[in-house]
């Protein structure tokens, strides 16, 4: 889940959109027009480093603070109280396997999306919000309210996505906004190694909870190939049925989908693919 501010990541009415696993074990460039890809990958803003000049293990890999301990303790205690269960695993494994809990509570995708929707309201003082989108979000067409959240987003939430930094994203009509935010490599969708929780809780609730209670359009790009993640604040999402994020099969590490294909020889191709997604 990417709850903003101080945690990480996470649609109301009836719209259907995917519904991965409950048993998984578990980026635009800043130049970029809106739906289209450039042929290079992006790289983040922060300098170069020589890798030789590294120790393994050492480089390029975000290192939690005591306060980070706090925030994922606070992020997941949420959690907790709305799925009614805990890991016993401590840390990020036991943060993992709540939220995978959290698929396996919901219904449907729909009702996931809802749950991970009261958790990132759950994070904030109620008058917080309402002020936000009253005072903030308004000002200057939206753009003060959209580089707020992304600057917010990329220092308190490293803990919950790994490294990530600021960088510009292009609008609709062509202007040019520093509100985007570039995770180099998603911890959340690395760790449940599953689209389906990635998509039912992390991208689709965050899209709504920043617009529906801040105020703020909000286009999330997952990249399932090397796990990077782009934000884009400020860019209204496009419609689930075109949303290339929400058309990917599940990652081919997806416990529960690679079982569903090994069982699966006669059944449909729908039937193969991981059953939330």
């Amino acid at each position: 889940m990417a709850p903003p501010l101080a945690t990480r990541g996470l649609p109301l009415a009836s719209r259907g959109p995917p519904s991965c696993a409950a048993s998984c074990s578990s980026c635009l460039p800043s130049y970029l027009q809106l739906g289209r890809r450039p042929s290079r990958r992006f790289r983040c803003s922060s300098p170069q480093v020589d890798a030789a000049a590294v120790p393994p293990g050492k480089g390029g890999e975000y290192r939690p603070s005591f306060a980070d301990d706090l925030l994922l303790a606070f992020f997941r205690s949420k959690m907790v109280k709305e799925v009614g269960w805990d890991s016993e695993k401590p840390g990020y494994a036991g943060l993992m396997e709540v939220a995978n809990r959290l698929m396996v509570k919901g219904k449907s995708a729909l009702e996931t999306e809802q749950a991970a929707v009261r958790v990132l309201q759950s994070l904030f003082p109620p008058l917080l919000l309402v002020l936000y989108k009253a005072l903030l979000a308004p000002i200057a067409n939206g753009q003060l309210a959209a580089m707020m959240l992304a600057r917010a987003t990329a220092i308190s939430c490293q803990w919950l996505m790994g490294s990530c930094s600021v960088n510009s994203v292009t609008l609709p009509d062509g202007k040019s906004w520093s509100s985007g935010v570039f995770v180099e490599k998603c911890k959340y969708l690395e760790e449940s190694k599953c689209l389906g929780i990635c998509i039912n809780t992390c991208k689709l609730p965050t899209q709504t909870f920043f617009k529906d209670h801040m105020g703020v359009d909000l286009y999330m790009e997952p990249n399932f190939e090397d796990y990077s993640c782009q934000f884009n604040f400020g860019v209204p999402p496009p419609p689930l049925d075109t949303d290339k994020a929400l058309k990917e099969p599940c990652l081919d590490i997806c416990t529960n989908a690679r079982r569903r294909r090994e069982l699966g020889r006669n059944s449909s191709p729908d039937e193969l693919s991981c059953p939330q997604v």
